[in-house]
Formats: structure tokens, sequence, C-alpha cells
């Protein structure tokens, strides 16, 4: 009485194949992508900002200063 086996797996996947069919897999796979690199971005961009935030204005002023140059 142990895990799934790769037969097992093997079963699994045709009956999803034949289930739903590849183009409607290949569309979930495209969502789900596009999902997980939304978020993955606004975790980034979530991070940024909160750096910013924890910055004085004056060290703000200095680094746009330095970036005109």
């Amino acid at each position: 009485m142990g895990g799934i086996g790769i037969w097992q797996l093997v079963i699994i996947a045709v009956i999803v194949i034949l289930l739903f069919g590849t183009k409607k897999l290949r569309g979930i796979g495209t969502d789900l992508g596009g999902a997980i690199k939304g978020f993955k971005k606004a975790v980034k961009d979530d991070n940024n900002t909160t750096e910013l935030d924890k910055k004085s204005p004056e060290s703000l002023k200095a680094e746009k200063s330095e970036t005109k140059d």
C-alpha cells in the first residue's frame, strides 16, 4: 500500500486528456501560467513599494538627483 506509481500517473494523464482534450488543457496551462506571472509581478512590485516607503524623503531626493546626472 504505497504511493502512486508511474503507471497510475500515465493512466490518469490519459483519462484527463480524453476528458478535456489537448486544446482545453493548453488553454488552462496558459491561463495558469499568466496568473502565476501576474502574482509574482505583484509581489515584486509590493516589495519595491515597501522598500520605498522605508526610505526617508531626503534619501529619495538624493537618488533622483544622482540619476539625473
